[in-house]
């Protein structure tokens, strides 16, 4: 499962984020689905709706997703929700992500210097690098926190 999911990561993260945007809301339908991946491309992209359905649909028929109408007058409305599978996949996709964050901070970094050293240093504004700074903060402190969550944990099971 674990090689399937990298693979995914790679050719198909929309599975992922739509699992994500679900586990989080606790149930969502396709609209709210479609308005939070625009949110989270800064409103530079969308799935069309037909794309976004298709794979949704898959997404059931893989047993990640469990479908549950619901009616509004006539108007029909397919909320969807994770199953037991679809929690286990985006438990292991999110320890995955972790070990793929790190590694593309790493190239973010490598990168930035061979930049540097090629002369080619992009001037950046003082307002972006307050904001790229405050990115920073927020990372650290998630991480922080995640570091003392395992340190509490490796200590009960010594």
């Amino acid at each position: 499962m674990e090689r399937r999911i990298i693979k995914g990561l790679f050719t198909v993260p929309l599975k992922d984020v739509i699992l994500v945007i679900v586990g989080l809301k606790g149930e969502a339908h396709g609209y709210e689905i479609l308005k939070e991946l625009e949110k989270l491309a800064i409103g530079l992209w969308k799935p069309s709706h037909s794309n976004l359905y298709t794979l949704l649909n898959k997404m059931v028929e893989e047993g990640l997703l469990e479908p549950r109408e619901e009616y509004r007058g006539k108007v029909r409305r397919v909320k969807y929700r994770l199953t037991d599978k679809g929690w286990e996949y985006l438990q292991t996709s999110n320890d995955l992500a972790l070990r793929t964050l790190y590694t593309a901070i790493s190239y973010h970094e490598r990168l930035k210097k061979k930049i540097e050293e090629r002369g080619r240093e992009r001037k950046i504004d003082k307002e972006t690098l307050k904001e790229y700074l405050e990115l920073l903060r927020q990372i650290r402190d998630l991480l922080d926190e995640e570091i003392k969550t395992i340190e509490d944990r490796l200590g009960q099971v010594i």
